[in-house]
């Protein structure tokens, strides 16, 4: 029987492997194992009205911004995103407040057995957790991330009242394909029979791939058109125009009354408050300033080097790390030439070794630094900035997830 929070999270990360641990070992393709938990847990998402966001990029920035309106527009909302980066517990959220420690004993607990037998994965019974947990409390939308992919992905069991796909990038080459059009495909999985579908970003790679699987489908198809005025939010980062477009033009084919331009403007601003969404842009400091964000892939610190251009600083200290998979001669060329860099490997099965990154780097001009940890290398970043300096701190969530543990280790 297990008696606490830590021992059923200690049970769940070690006895079951967990993609965003150990990587490709724990990935777990195909929807057979997921439909059977489904059925034996009774179809519990069948009971309440979801929405699927999906993409490569700013998805989990979507998922949030829909939920916040929706939460602002008057109903209980849940909220299902992955990973998480301080608790476990803030994949699984209802109207921002995480689920009970006392709930996840009690789900885990009572169907280990099930979990053993069947070998069931650290993701399916998450996201059995998170369905059982938003039918029980009875919410009225559940806004549900995409984990990996889409159409072989554990949440891609619901029917939707809306799907939406963020954007299409080169991430995850080595399960979902190697193009943009390939990807584009495993994405839009998620397009179901007669369920609208919102594209985030129209490309000519990957347009005829919705447009082809959505006609296959029935599924009303509508690229996210440009917003007619700019909207106020709590979320800093100029990258996030590109989710709130995404998100609003998605709430418009909801045609929902109790949706409007009110309820929108008050969900926009209070993203934050509402969610509790952090790692997107998220200043934690003004002098020096200092800048969180889980950009990791091209796409996204391309995005991050935009909002760069538009800061005054003196000299850039960025704060490094990457997990296995990456081309980090490629993703650490987007970064100002100028800046000083502060290496290290996050504490994860999955990361990209030291030894081998500064193998990797090696013939770099770049001004490197390499430290035995995420701390050290945060620590001694801060030391060496100046008042009017910035300091960035990016590359992978777990990096992020690694300096936000220590600020609250170092506040307790």
């Amino acid at each position: 029987m297990l008696k606490s929070y830590q021992d059923t999270l200690d049970w769940m990360f070690s006895k079951l492997p967990m993609y965003q641990r150990v990587g490709k070992a724990a990935y777990k393709p195909g929807l057979e194992s997921m439909l059977h938990l489904d059925a034996y847990l009774g179809k519990p998402h069948q009971l309440f009205k979801s929405i699927h966001v999906g993409g490569t990029n700013g998805k989990g920035s979507t998922s949030h911004l829909i939920a916040s309106v929706l939460e602002s527009s008057g109903y209980k909302v849940g909220l299902y995103t992955s990973p998480h980066l301080l608790d476990f517990r803030e994949r699984i959220k209802i109207n921002g407040i995480q689920i009970e420690k006392e709930e996840v004993i009690r789900f885990i607990d009572h169907h280990k057995a099930y979990f053993e037998a069947h070998k069931t994965s650290f993701f399916e019974m998450t996201v059995g957790l998170a369905f059982t947990y938003f039918n029980t409390n009875k919410v009225d939308y559940a806004v549900v991330e995409v984990g990996l992919g889409g159409r072989l992905d554990a949440t891609n069991v619901i029917t939707p009242v809306l799907s939406v796909i963020t954007n299409i990038g080169l991430d995850h080459m080595d399960f979902l394909g190697t193009t943009r059009p390939e990807i584009a495909a495993e994405k839009a999985g998620i397009i179901k029979a007669s369920v609208p579908v919102v594209i985030g970003e129209k490309e000519d790679e990957t347009q005829r791939v919705f447009e082809q699987i959505a006609k296959r489908n029935t599924a009303p198809l509508l690229f996210a058109k440009p917003l007619d005025m700019k909207f106020e939010t709590d979320l800093k980062g100029g990258y996030q125009e590109h989710n709130i477009r995404t998100a609003l033009n998605a709430l418009k084919q909801l045609s929902d009354q109790k949706v409007n331009s009110r309820t929108t403007r008050l969900g926009l601003k209070n993203v934050i408050t509402n969610t509790g969404l952090q790692g997107r842009w998220q200043r934690i400091s003004e002098k020096p300033e200092i800048v969180l964000d889980v950009g990791h892939n091209k796409e996204g610190l391309s995005l991050i080097m935009e909002q760069l251009n538009d800061l005054r600083y003196e000299e850039l200290h960025i704060v490094l790390g990457f997990v296995k998979g990456k081309n980090v001669n490629e993703l650490i060329s987007l970064f100002p030439k100028e800046a000083t860099f502060y290496l290290s490997s996050p504490n994860i099965e999955r990361a990209y070794p030291l030894e081998i990154l500064k193998e990797d780097l090696m013939k770099s001009q770049l001004k490197l630094n390499y430290f035995e940890s995420v701390e050290d290398s945060f620590e001694y970043a801060k030391s060496k900035a100046a008042l009017n300096d910035l300091v960035l701190v990016c590359g992978s969530t777990f990096v992020v997830a690694e300096v936000l543990s220590y600020l609250n280790y170092e506040k307790s």
